[in-house]
């Protein structure tokens, strides 16, 4: 991860005048943040988190993080598990590229394994689970209408126009042959399902886009990642989440059991106890989940494949998107096993 580039005396300055916050300050890069880089911001005994977009590509990012700001400030207060920001700044001279700060939250992501007291706990794991639906039931009951999330997406249609639009994305980096994708999309068309109702959706809902608690049993204390939320299918996001859900077969899934640091057997639910469980909660019908299902893989793929595309043509070296051509294959596969 690059140094922040900044004049610390010009971030001291706009900090306090828009915090009211004086003080030295101190800043480090972090761990994490997907496509945006993520700093910690010292002052005191106070911790925050800056969220900033990448500084090479300024043009392209540089309403995401301000769109996000505006999402999880649009969420905040209302049943929906978001962090606590302070300040949005799309002035590039004030830390090199537009970004905006939230207060830390000291918890756990799940990434490749679990926290080892969540694994000497295993009796405690099912909360795991439990929580990723409970939180996406909270952000699906967010009355968006009247909100800024109205401004900020387009839900008319929404369904209608996703296999058309991720199709003619695929077009503008498709370098090799992908079994099943064509085949899918024209499943997806033929039997795409009536529009439903439309709620917040997160649009990248999985179980390492999530903080849990450090205590257990594991309680999310917040979602994070909102560079994808708009109003559409809420079924998409279940969908979604239960691509990284263990279940046999799936050689993605985020700490299936049998591997190194994963959920104990005995207290991983399937798959679909989870879908079960989101369907009680919400009312909501599951009779075209599998639509839903096979979407998600073949959308997901999709995305991944244009990172895959630039490390085969070498304007990648990240080793990520190596591994992404194998994660694609996956993908496929299960959106070709759910177009039936």
């Amino acid at each position: 991860m690059s140094e922040p580039v900044y004049d610390s005396g010009v971030f001291s300055d706009w900090f306090a005048a828009q915090t009211g916050r004086s003080g030295d300050l101190l800043v480090e890069p972090m761990r994490g943040g997907g496509s945006c880089e993520m700093f910690m911001l010292l002052q005191g005994d106070e911790r925050f988190v800056i969220r900033r977009a990448p500084l090479a590509a300024v043009s392209d990012t540089a309403h995401n993080v301000v769109r996000e700001f505006r999402v999880i400030e649009a969420l905040t207060g209302n049943n929906v598990r978001v962090p606590e920001v302070l300040v949005c700044c799309d002035d590039v001279s004030v830390l090199g590229a537009p970004f905006y700060i939230m207060r830390y939250v000291d918890g756990e992501v799940i990434r490749r394994k679990l926290p080892d007291h969540y694994v000497g706990s295993p009796e405690a794991q099912p909360a795991i689970g439990e929580e990723m639906i409970d939180a996406l039931v909270e952000l699906h009951d967010f009355d968006w209408r009247g909100t800024a999330m109205e401004d900020l997406s387009k839900p008319e249609r929404f369904l209608e126009r996703q296999v058309e639009r991720w199709s003619s994305q695929l077009e503008t980096y498709r370098s090799r042959d992908l079994p099943g994708v064509d085949d899918v999309a024209r499943w997806l068309e033929s039997n795409r399902p009536a529009e439903a109702d439309l709620t917040v959706m997160h649009g990248d809902y999985k179980v390492d886009n999530v903080m849990y608690s450090k205590s257990l049993p594991p309680r999310i204390l917040t979602l994070v990642d909102f560079e994808m939320t708009t109003v559409g299918d809420p079924l998409i996001d279940l969908a979604w989440c239960m691509i990284f859900w263990p279940e046999e077969g799936n050689l993605i899934a985020i700490a299936a059991p049998g591997n190194p640091g994963g959920m104990d057997a005995a207290y991983c639910q399937a798959p679909n106890a989870l879908i079960d469980r989101y369907a009680e909660k919400t009312g909501r019908t599951m009779s075209h989940f599998q639509w839903y299902q096979s979407f998600a893989a073949w959308k997901l793929g999709i995305v991944l494949e244009g990172s895959y595309a630039k490390f085969l043509s070498g304007e990648s070296k990240n080793p990520n998107h190596e591994f992404f051509g194998f994660v694609v294959d996956q993908l496929m596969e299960r959106a070709q096993r759910f177009a039936r």
